[in-house]
């Protein structure tokens, strides 16, 4: 076969002018990427959509997706959506206490309890919640009762029977129990405890300084941590982004692409994965990658950094929440059941709209007119509209 029968063999007749247009493409789709690199290298998030930039990577029952997560507060007796939060949030960590915030405005003097899966498993939250009037009963794990909660102490003169939210507030900081909460909090104490305390400068910028340095620190066979961008650079010089937070409260980070195709990549780490996974404490800036500086014929040097904190003695109150599991366990019918009917009764499968404020717009339309099905079917259509009339 001479070289004109292998040319003519080659699909798609490439020309010169075909592989340059290629190549322009292809350089035109680098520079994109690298400016999106770049933004998100000065904004220090750790994933940037290019079809809608407040939407977030999720994970549903079909695997990943970009996505919002809204947050509806549902009453217990009529199933009407009390209120809803529109967030991109990628798990509910920490949203208990906002989404109920509202329900709470129009309730300021009475207690408001709460049902929620373990998804919005979060002590601070739960604290803050209890601070403002709303008690959280949040599904546990097989086999516990509650939660262990601690909250700074702070003296003061409290008022044990009033549910104004800053009376329980103040309460429950003076390590004494209200009325309101003696069947869901016990064995509540004060301890004075010693504690490590951060140094703000230090916790909030690198002590390598610039970009600059971190990455040329982190070349001679480090993995360098950015607090400020929360970012990690590997010894090959890319950007490890955070993948998840671990239980320990450690961060975790990985750059699955970049470390596929590393050409360094045995150099780095022996492990069975694909692609190298690095966890970092809070105060954490610096690890050695041993196998890296071992091929370089280097030790690692010392990594503790210099007074990052000190310890103090604090005292704190101390406190156990045990939620009431029959409530727990009404939890699937009250808060599935709007959404349920929402998706498969109205339709609704995915937002049509981009953008934080015109995702919250459509679903509030959602929620209006799942409200006024559910109306309906409470009252009548015939009272529901005497009842509309008279407003």
């Amino acid at each position: 076969m001479d070289k004109q029968e292998e040319i003519e063999d080659i699909p798609g007749n490439l020309t010169k002018e075909s592989i340059e247009a290629k190549l322009k493409e292809a350089q035109e789709r680098l520079a994109r990427y690298e400016s999106y690199q770049k933004l998100m290298e000065e904004t220090g998030v750790s994933q940037l959509s290019i079809t809608d930039a407040d939407a977030k990577l999720m994970k549903n029952k079909n695997g990943f997706a970009v996505a919002y997560n809204p947050q509806a507060a549902v009453d217990s007796e009529t199933h009407l959506i009390r209120d809803f939060q529109m967030t991109n949030q990628v798990t509910d960590h920490g949203l208990l206490e906002s989404t109920m915030q509202e329900v709470k405005k129009a309730n300021p003097e009475n207690i408001v309890e709460v049902v929620a899966d373990k998804g919005y498993e979060d002590v601070e939250d739960m604290a803050g919640c209890l601070e403002k009037g709303i008690i959280p009963h949040i599904i546990t794990d097989d086999g516990k009762d509650g939660y262990e909660i601690e909250i700074p102490y702070e003296e003061a003169e409290t008022d044990l029977t009033s549910t104004n939210p800053e009376e329980l507030k103040k309460a429950l900081h003076a390590g004494q129990i209200p009325e309101a909460y003696a069947e869901v909090i016990q064995e509540m104490k004060v301890e004075t405890v010693r504690r490590k305390v951060v140094d703000e400068k230090q916790e909030k910028c690198s002590r390598y300084g610039s970009q600059e340095e971190m990455l040329e620190k982190a070349k001679e066979g480090y993995f360098v941590r950015d607090p400020e961008r929360n970012l990690v650079y590997c010894p090959a010089g890319e950007i490890l982004r955070q993948k998840s937070i671990k239980k320990n409260g450690n961060i975790r980070y990985a750059n699955k692409n970049a470390c596929r195709h590393c050409q360094n990549r045995n150099k780095c780490y022996k492990g069975k994965g694909e692609w190298k996974e690095i966890d970092f404490t809070k105060d954490q800036l610096q690890k050695p990658c041993k196998e890296w500086l071992k091929a370089e014929g280097k030790k690692p040097e010392e990594t503790r950094a210099k007074e990052k904190w000190h310890y103090e003695k604090k005292k704190i109150v101390k406190f156990f929440l045990k939620p009431d599991k029959e409530k727990m366990n009404q939890r699937m019918c009250l808060s599935e059941h709007p959404f349920g009917t929402i998706k498969r009764a109205m339709g609704a499968t995915y937002f049509l709209l981009k953008g934080m404020r015109k995702v919250a717009g459509e679903f509030a339309l959602f929620c209006l007119g799942y409200n006024l099905e559910r109306a309906k079917n409470l009252l009548g259509f015939q009272k529901m509209m005497k009842l509309m009339e008279q407003a």
